[in-house]
């Protein structure tokens, strides 16, 4: 297995994340391309401690963007959708 750090690049934070985590308890994910459901989900239950329930995965394309005269190719990324266990959240912003 490889090292969490290496699994998880960083959490996608958006209205729509946001909305998705106060309300159904989904989680967003920027992951490796390598990585799969197993280890994404052993991945956020080491570094969150919390209980996963579902993870969904999905390849984002790369936009193509023009940069003067040409185009440039976005690389593509892999997103998941982590839900958590009833009543259990992750808290993104801790106030210290």
């Amino acid at each position: 297995m490889r090292n969490i750090y290496e699994v998880i690049k960083r959490p996608i934070i958006s209205e729509k994340t946001t909305a998705m985590s106060e309300l159904a308890g989904k989680y967003v994910f920027e992951v490796d391309a390598k990585s799969n459901k197993h280890e994404i989900r052993d991945a956020v239950q080491q570094l969150f401690k919390v209980n996963v329930r579902e993870v969904r995965t999905m390849i984002m394309h790369g936009k193509v963007k023009r940069l003067a005269k040409s185009t440039v190719k976005r690389t593509n990324w892999k997103k998941a959708i982590v839900s958590l266990a009833e009543g259990q959240k992750i808290d993104f912003f801790q106030n210290q």
